[in-house]
């Protein structure tokens, strides 16, 4: 069914950069062929999002991350990562390079495989703040960023969470305390909690 792909850029470096097996998921963009809202805590970043232009507009790419958003709203969702997982053996899992956590309910079925698979890290960036803030567990390898940009920025702790920040240079992200995650997407798990990247 090929829901795990590698088949990006970026996760194509990283694996690289790395030696180690990057797969990712992805959702549409802010909103479902059908106008469902995928990203519900979307702000600002609508505007200028990466996922609305580029090989993200393509017809095939736009049908598939339909076609995944269907599946996550099936009982047997983990049921097929799962299958996918014991098939490509990913070290690390990206989930959404394209689109967000649109529901407690959703969240919890990747919290499931992450608890099912601890060899396996899950990580990303998510605006869904209020719905992490909200979960009374998360298991060691699910490692998620606030991005900043959202409807409830307000409620990023930047003492103790982990969040990220777009930089309209390199220059300007050299100059902060912030890690470059722009080429190197693992940068996101490092001890340094300010995640930055260039716009793009």
């Amino acid at each position: 069914m090929n829901l795990l792909t590698n088949t990006n850029q970026k996760m194509k470096k990283t694996s690289k950069l790395n030696n180690t097996r990057v797969f990712e998921f992805n959702l549409p963009a802010w909103k479902s062929i059908t106008g469902k809202i995928i990203c519900p805590f979307a702000s600002e970043c609508i505007k200028f999002c990466f996922a609305k232009k580029g090989t993200y507009l393509y017809k095939n790419v736009r049908d598939k991350y339909e076609t995944n958003y269907q599946l996550t709203k099936q009982d047997n969702f983990t049921d097929l990562i799962q299958i996918e997982i014991n098939k490509k053996k990913p070290n690390y899992i990206r989930i959404h390079s394209s689109g967000d956590f649109y529901s407690p309910k959703y969240l919890q079925k990747w919290i499931k495989l992450a608890v099912n698979n601890p060899e396996i890290i899950f990580y990303g960036y998510t605006k869904s703040i209020p719905i992490f803030k909200a979960l009374k567990f998360t298991p060691n390898n699910f490692v998620f960023c606030y991005s900043k940009g959202s409807k409830v920025d307000h409620l990023i702790n930047e003492n103790k969470d982990r969040f990220a920040q777009i930089f309209k240079t390199e220059e300007d992200l050299i100059n902060s305390d912030f890690i470059n995650a722009s080429d190197n997407d693992l940068n996101v798990l490092t001890d340094n909690n300010k995640i930055g990247l260039i716009y793009h």
